[in-house]
């Protein structure tokens, strides 16, 4: 059986994807052993509070037939699902959705980590993207799209730097 999402299911998702991003970079920032770092990731998590409110505003802004279900679903599974999505696959920052960062990370480890999902989360909203409307604020996706991918170029220069 394949399992569809409305659009304020996909957005719940996106909202949950950018409360995980700005909670991995504080607690990256509360780790970071220079205050460059520190600086680097509490700006991170002031970008992701941004992407935040705007699918939230997105969301709020729904017709009621994009929030009608898609789907027969007694149980909520489609909602556990999403959840599951959301604290896995694109969750930025988080090594796993189970794994919190121990403290011995290096500023190194903590970039990769903190990359690898910048770029999970692109592919995302790439994603994303192909399942909203114009109507319902495509070109809102496209600007966070465009953010996170300069987040993954932000934190790869700092990478580079701290190999230099």
């Amino acid at each position: 059986m394949s399992v569809t999402f409305n659009a304020d299911e996909v957005f719940e998702m996106a909202e949950q994807i950018e409360r995980n991003g700005a909670k991995f970079y504080r607690e990256a920032a509360g780790k970071a052993s220079s205050q460059e770092m520190k600086d680097l990731f509490l700006n991170m998590a002031t970008m992701e509070d941004g992407h935040l409110q705007t699918f939230q505003a997105m969301r709020q802004e729904l017709a009621a037939q994009e929030k009608t279900a898609t789907a027969f679903d007694p149980y909520n599974e489609a909602t556990l699902y999403l959840q599951t999505m959301a604290d896995g696959k694109g969750s930025e920052g988080m090594k796993s959705p189970t794994e919190k960062l121990t403290g011995n990370e290096s500023a190194q480890e903590l970039l990769e980590i903190a990359i690898s999902a910048e770029k999970n989360s692109v592919l995302f909203y790439v994603g994303l993207k192909d399942l909203v409307t114009a109507k319902a604020g495509r070109e809102k996706i496209e600007v966070i799209i465009r953010e996170e991918v300069k987040h993954v170029a932000d934190l790869r220069r700092q990478l580079t730097a701290l190999s230099a």
